[in-house]
């Protein structure tokens, strides 16, 4: 085996505080949050003089985390907040929700929009894609039926 799980996942944003929000209402806990800098994170990175503000959040089953990152030094290099779903690239995040239309709802309180439209596929899932606090690209689906959440369900 050459891994033992997926650690995280990063996010960089420019308002950590309105992204905190966003994905604790979306069910994440959070964790906590501490500026990072120093010559280890220098080196690590490849970025000289960096420093960072980091979130952590939890799912709620416990199994991943995202770290959103707010860049303080040195400035964001690029933009990908309004790139389409099939550009090149890390591109999104799926959550599987309890309740699609009750997501949705909540979250567009924290300016969340449909992209597209909310559609079913077959009689497994209900899916949609949305942009969150500065247009970060989201995945939701709503599983259908009575299948573990962690089987496969195209089988």
């Amino acid at each position: 085996m050459t891994i033992k799980r997926m650690d995280n996942f990063g996010i960089v944003v420019a308002d950590l505080d309105a992204a905190i929000e966003f994905f604790v209402e979306l069910g994440l806990e959070l964790e906590g949050r501490a500026p990072i800098a120093g010559e280890w994170a220098d080196r690590i990175t490849g970025l000289p003089d960096m420093r960072v503000e980091i979130a952590m959040l939890r799912t709620p089953d416990g199994h991943s985390r995202l770290e959103l990152s707010c860049f303080d030094a040195p400035p964001v290099v690029a933009d990908h907040r309004t790139a389409p779903v099939n550009s090149l690239g890390y591109l999104r995040v799926m959550f599987a929700v309890e309740n699609l239309d009750d997501t949705l709802t909540r979250l567009a309180k924290h300016g969340a929009t449909v992209i597209g439209e909310v559609v079913q596929y077959a009689n497994v899932y209900r899916l949609c894609y949305i942009r969150g606090p500065e247009g970060i690209l989201i995945g939701l689906a709503e599983q259908l039926g009575q299948q573990a959440s962690r089987e496969n369900p195209l089988d």
